[in-house]
């Protein structure tokens, strides 16, 4: 195991952090647009309506609920440092700490935004599915969706779906009303009080993890807490 674990962490530290310091800027005082976005459906073809009871106190998390170590990344979709964050490293912690059960591990949304038209509404698009199909669901839906970051779109949104197993005009109604607009905010108010100033921010049992986003940085706070 430990073997395991050096070589994937040496692995994913080869991938680099450019700018560890990640996308700056938001805060709790930051004015959110929680109206969503004007979609065109494509060949998905949904009559969208607004969601009439959102599961507004759904939080995605993986791995042991009773785990002594706790971690919390705090992101914003349209952070390029998140997507390089959740595709290139996030799957080493997956591998060496939630699979085997040694850390709950939890998202967080920190829509700074940097892109004000799809910030808020991919974040509602990703908890609508995590809501309704549960917590795979919502990370396999957060990682297609960072694949198409830069060209977000009805389409690119509905294939993330179906990529998850989701329906894909349930996932195009969420974001086109920013149904978990409010949850999103709310996340951005916690992180403003745990001192969150850009994403991707990652937490271990409430410490900020200093060295930037890395699968190695993440690796050694963790291990100080084991």
């Amino acid at each position: 195991m430990e073997r395991t674990r050096r070589s994937l962490l040496a692995s994913a530290a080869s991938v680099g952090v450019v700018g560890a310091a990640g996308c700056l800027g938001g805060g709790s005082g930051t004015s959110l647009d929680l109206s969503g976005v004007e979609l065109d459906t494509g060949e998905y073809d949904c009559d969208l309506t607004e969601p009439s009871d959102p599961n507004l106190d759904y939080r995605p998390t993986l791995g042991d609920p009773d785990a002594d170590v706790v971690v919390q990344a705090f992101e914003d979709f349209t952070c390029g440092h998140c997507a390089s964050y959740k595709l290139d490293h996030f799957p080493t912690i997956r591998d060496e700490y939630i699979e085997p059960g040694e850390i709950r591990y939890e998202h967080w949304d920190w829509p700074i935004p940097v892109d004000e038209t799809w910030a808020v509404p991919v974040a509602s698009a990703a908890r609508g599915v995590g809501a309704r199909n549960g917590d795979e669901a919502f990370f396999e839906f957060a990682s297609a969706a960072y694949e198409t970051q830069g060209s977000y779109s009805g389409e690119t949104l509905g294939a993330a779906a179906e990529a998850a197993g989701a329906d894909p005009c349930a996932v195009l109604s969420d974001a086109r009303f920013a149904a978990y607009g409010e949850a999103s905010a709310d996340d951005r108010s916690e992180g403003a009080s745990m001192g969150v100033e850009g994403t991707p921010t990652i937490f271990v049992n409430g410490s900020p993890v200093e060295e930037g986003y890395g699968a190695q940085s993440i690796a050694v706070a963790i291990d100080a807490e084991l």
